[in-house]
């Protein structure tokens, strides 16, 4: 009988949705960040997928000062692979969101595979009070939100991070990006094997049904035979069982803050190692073995840590 493989877990720190206001545990100093991570990794993430914000107010950010505060301390504590996002913010042009990949060369970054109406707005309900100033109007004006990821975006991105020798989270929000990607492979943008993200829950994108996972999980085997690793997200309340699932399947998963505030359903999380070590418990009791930081490199084919500018 063969082996079943092991299962990559993916922590997404902080991200670019959730602000200051929605949780306490939410992490925007170097500081929280290098600590969580640091936590998470410690609690079974082989990938920390990373985005950075403004310590003095959450804001997000795309400075590599803001990066270079906390990337050194996270590899000085652990030997976690680090995935750096180039999706980072939802306004900026791709010149500007690949600035930190192109400055320390990270083994993985993420690559968002297609536009999209990207929107979180109705969270805006939830709160009276906000922390800071900015909050409430960058949460209610998403609704306008289009998050521009065009071909000649995704052709840039890849063209000038093709020195460093990063292998991409290919981000697909629905079917039509799993097309994109394709025609991206065949015209050379990208080589395989591939790393794809499945990600449900997003206010624009596929729903997060089992159905959707199988679907998109169908639609890749087409489009790509064995020439690829998946992974699934799943926002808000859908994150542990989608996780769950994506791994009785045979896949990988990420959970993380940038993706669901809560532990359980009405309870949020205290942590990103809280997340990390409820999904990691629940895998191994279904069965499956967590992969090493080493396994995941191995897995994915990355270049090694020791290849990185930070």
């Amino acid at each position: 009988m063969a082996r079943k493989p092991k299962t990559i877990i993916s922590c997404a720190i902080t991200g670019a949705i959730h602000t200051p206001t929605m949780s306490d545990a939410l992490p925007y100093t170097a500081d929280d960040i290098a600590s969580q991570s640091i936590a998470a990794a410690e609690a079974g993430a082989s990938i920390l997928h990373l985005h950075a914000r403004r310590p003095e107010d959450g804001g997000v950010s795309v400075d590599p000062d803001h990066f270079a505060a906390f990337l050194p301390r996270i590899k000085q504590a652990t030997d976690a692979v680090v995935n750096i996002s180039t999706g980072g913010s939802l306004h900026l042009p791709i010149s500007e969101r690949i600035k930190p990949a192109l400055t320390f060369s990270p083994e993985m970054c993420s690559m968002n595979m297609g536009s999209m109406n990207f929107s979180f707005h109705p969270l805006a309900k939830r709160y009276d009070d906000w922390k800071f100033d900015w909050e409430k109007d960058y949460v209610e004006s998403s609704e306008g939100n289009i998050f521009r990821n065009t071909f000649a975006d995704i052709r840039e991105a890849a063209t000038s991070l093709a020195p460093h020798d990063i292998k991409f989270e290919h981000e697909c929000y629905d079917v039509g990006h799993l097309y994109n990607l394709k025609f991206c492979m065949d015209i050379g943008l990208f080589k395989a094997p591939i790393f794809i993200q499945f990600i449900f829950g997003i206010l624009g994108g596929i729903g997060p049904e089992v159905d959707n996972l199988i679907f998109m999980k169908r639609t890749a085997d087409r489009l790509f035979g064995d020439d690829y690793r998946w992974s699934v997200l799943g926002a808000g309340g859908a994150q542990m069982g989608l996780a769950s699932t994506a791994a009785q399947m045979g896949g990988n998963l990420r959970v993380g803050l940038e993706d669901s505030l809560l532990i359980r359903r009405g309870q949020l999380a205290e942590s990103n190692a809280q997340q990390v070590a409820k999904i990691r418990r629940i895998v191994e009791d279904l069965g499956s073995e967590i992969a090493t930081p080493d396994e995941a490199r191995d897995i994915l084919g990355l270049k090694g840590g020791d290849k990185v500018s930070f």
